[in-house]
């Protein structure tokens, strides 16, 4: 009786694959959560607008709007950003004493406002001028000016009112005003014909008759 001969079970020679992940699913990276953004201080951003919106006017040369700004900045809690805006206030400083210090007299100072008006310098020739009436309320020439200035700009409420103001300080300006292009825009305007050709008094009337 032949023996049953045992088959041999063959020996795998695959070797196992170490390292591998078993399935696509365990391929994916598992990431990590963002970390929420930092919300930015409130007074840092306050300080950045104050310097941008500072040395837009210092561009400008329009040194009086520029110097607080950059006054606040230079308080403020960045020392960097205040580092830099000393600098440029240091500047603001010795520019508006050098043009305080410039006009000799106030009839200069309304030649400097006259110029930067026009070249359509508005805001820069107003703060002049008002700068001039302050310190010489009677100099109707700056408070004419004014009221044309005003009338350019189309503000015909401040006009009127300033017109009034300079003809009350000096009566002949009426004249003046009647000639003036300057004020053509306002030249239908009956309370601008009232103050350039005012209804006589009653002295005015006797005389005359």
């Amino acid at each position: 009786m032949k023996k049953k001969s045992t088959a041999k079970v063959k020996e795998s020679t695959a070797k196992p694959q170490s390292g591998k992940p078993l399935s696509g699913a365990s391929t994916r990276a598992v990431t990590a959560a963002p970390k929420p953004a930092a919300k930015p201080d409130p007074a840092f951003t306050q300080a950045v607008q104050n310097f941008e919106a500072g040395m837009k006017f210092l561009q400008s040369q329009k040194f009086d709007k520029a110097e607080p700004l950059l006054a606040k900045v230079v308080a403020g809690p960045d020392k960097g950003l205040a580092d830099r805006a000393r600098m440029y206030l240091n500047v603001c400083k010795q520019q508006l004493a050098r043009t305080s210090a410039t006009f000799k007299t106030a009839e200069e100072h309304y030649d400097y406002a006259i110029a930067l008006m026009n070249r359509g310098d508005y805001d820069e020739a107003r703060n002049h001028l008002q700068r001039l009436i302050k310190s010489n309320p009677k100099a109707d020439y700056a408070v004419y000016g004014l009221a044309v200035l005003e009338c350019l700009n189309g503000r015909v409420e401040e006009c009127l009112r300033t017109l009034q103001q300079a003809i009350t300080l000096n009566p002949s300006l009426r004249f003046q005003a009647r000639n003036d292009s300057d004020f053509s825009s306002v030249a239908d305007d009956p309370r601008f014909t009232e103050l350039i050709y005012p209804e006589p008094t009653e002295n005015e009337s006797a005389v005359r008759s």
